[in-house]
């Protein structure tokens, strides 16, 4: 099998972030799609070892927010690999806390979602969340990163907990690629 046939398939960079009593958290994610228009439901695919996978599952509600193509990787690099656990990732970071009491990142951002998740599933590694959108607003024009344009033109790699990680890409704390292993 050829598992570089699975970046055929289209994917975004977003930031995915929640809270749990006041504590904020985010990470990076690939795998958001919308799946019914009424309610606009999404989803969204969490590896269940992220701090932010317990947040979500403690309060039920998360953000997204899209990034621009003019992201730099050390920005990415900040939430997709690094811990909430042993770092503040909204240090120096513009922010807005919503109803949810989520937090909607603002810095290289194209538009936000808020969604409260409806239903689960447990797919092994990852949990799937579905969630009805309950906010959304476009904050910077821009245009949406893919996950190509992150792989093709910034270079950038994928990390183990990612639902796309491919065996042998090896990355830098700021997601360059480095040597195949």
């Amino acid at each position: 099998m050829d598992s570089n046939a699975l970046h055929s398939i289209s994917y975004g960079m977003y930031i995915v972030s929640s809270s749990r009593i006041g504590a904020l958290n985010a990470q990076i994610a690939n795998t958001v799609f919308q799946i019914t228009n009424e309610p606009v439901t999404i989803a969204i695919s969490v590896n269940k070892g992220n701090l932010t996978h317990e947040f979500i599952e403690a309060s039920s509600r998360f953000t997204i927010s899209v990034l621009d193509e003019k992201t730099p990787l050390s920005f990415i690099g900040k939430f997709g690999f690094k811990t909430g656990r042993k770092e503040d990732k909204f240090k120096d970071v513009k922010f807005e806390i919503l109803q949810s009491g989520c937090p909607a990142v603002l810095d290289n951002t194209v538009c936000y979602l808020e969604a409260k998740v409806v239903n689960s599933l447990d797919c092994g590694t990852h949990t799937l969340f579905l969630a009805e959108l309950t906010e959304s607003k476009m904050v910077n024009p821009g245009k949406p990163m893919t996950y190509e344009y992150y792989h093709l033109v910034k270079r950038g790699t994928t990390p183990r907990a990612a639902p796309t990680f491919i065996k042998g890409e090896v990355m830098t704390n700021e997601g360059k690629k480095n040597e195949t292993v």
